[in-house]
């Protein structure tokens, strides 16, 4: 409001990564939309809405994997959390750049992500741990090295499968005119493709095509049916949100989509469309008085690609 103070937090944009972020449905810079429609009782969101990316009340029931005494480092398996029926185990990982000696770790028992249930002391300073935490969406996940395709990548359309095959962990590009089924592929990979954890940005779409469309999708595992939204993160960055954010929306969903891989877990994710994306940097480009390059959009397109 007028009057309000302004100041800095000192961090770039970042996003929450823990226990819940499977079945949420998220704006572009991680906004959770449920919650907020819940909270307001209204379909829009109100100027100053503050609620958290992951619910600080839901207890998860944690179980840990280290005792008083170990010593760990950044990626090291501290503890596990029951997910879902759909993925039964969350591992909770140490954050890159620390390590230490715990000095303390929470029984088997329920806890909120919040709660800091470990405590690690390095140089005689102790630092406490909950299950979440946050990671810049501009910085890239650390990795040892890049694993060799070994295994397929099953889109569901045989017709694909079959003339067009691809693999776990590479990239597949769908180029079509509006209207012309994009949507129909992006929903068979969904619901039939053999990666565990789906993460689906839609960064300029119509609202309706994902936020009624995608809940409703179910799959057959071991002869139930499961709600394909128990396996799916939504960043839903619809044609009528800020363009700020949908630039952004691609980074946010590589991040929660690393956060599963770094649990060796196959994700597929899928950003539709990136001609939205680089319509969106335009406009972006356009306001801050940038040189503009071929059809209005920045010097720097290709490279933004590249980027991700």
């Amino acid at each position: 409001m007028v009057g309000d103070a302004v100041t800095r937090t000192g961090k770039p944009l970042s996003v929450e990564l823990g226990p819940g972020l499977l079945s949420g449905i998220y704006d572009g810079i991680q906004r959770p939309l449920e919650e907020i429609s819940n909270v307001t009782k209204s379909i829009y969101i109100p100027r100053g809405i503050l609620v958290p990316a992951l619910d600080r009340k839901t207890k998860w029931t944690f179980t840990p994997t280290k005792t008083v005494g170990d010593h760990i480092s950044g990626g090291d398996v501290w503890g596990v959390v029951v997910e879902n029926s759909f993925i039964s185990t969350h591992i909770i990982l140490f954050p890159p750049r620390a390590c230490g000696t715990i000095t303390k770790i929470a029984n088997e028992g329920e806890y909120t992500v919040a709660d800091k249930i470990l405590e690690v002391e390095f140089d005689g300073k102790k630092t406490g741990y909950p299950m979440m935490r946050s990671w810049p969406v501009r910085v890239p996940r650390p990795s040892t090295k890049k694993l060799a395709a070994e295994e397929p990548f099953i889109i569901g359309q045989r017709v694909l499968d079959a003339l067009i095959p691809g693999f776990q962990g590479g990239t597949i590009a769908i180029p079509g005119a509006f209207g012309s089924g994009k949507n129909v592929i992006s929903q068979s990979v969904s619901k039939f493709s053999n990666s565990d954890v789906i993460i689906y940005v839609g960064c300029g779409e119509r609202g309706n095509e994902m936020l009624k469309g995608f809940p409703q999708l179910t799959i057959e595992v071991e002869g139930r049916k499961e709600a394909i939204m128990k396996r799916t993160t939504l960043i839903a960055n619809t044609s009528n949100m800020p363009v700020a954010a949908r630039e952004a929306s691609i980074y946010t969903g590589i991040t929660v989509a690393k956060h599963f891989r770094d649990q060796g877990l196959n994700v597929a994710m899928m950003a539709d469309s990136t001609s939205l994306w680089a319509e969106a940097l335009r406009e972006l480009s356009g306001r801050l008085g940038e040189m503009p390059a071929d059809q209005g959009f920045p010097a720097y397109l290709s490279a933004k690609l590249a980027s991700f």
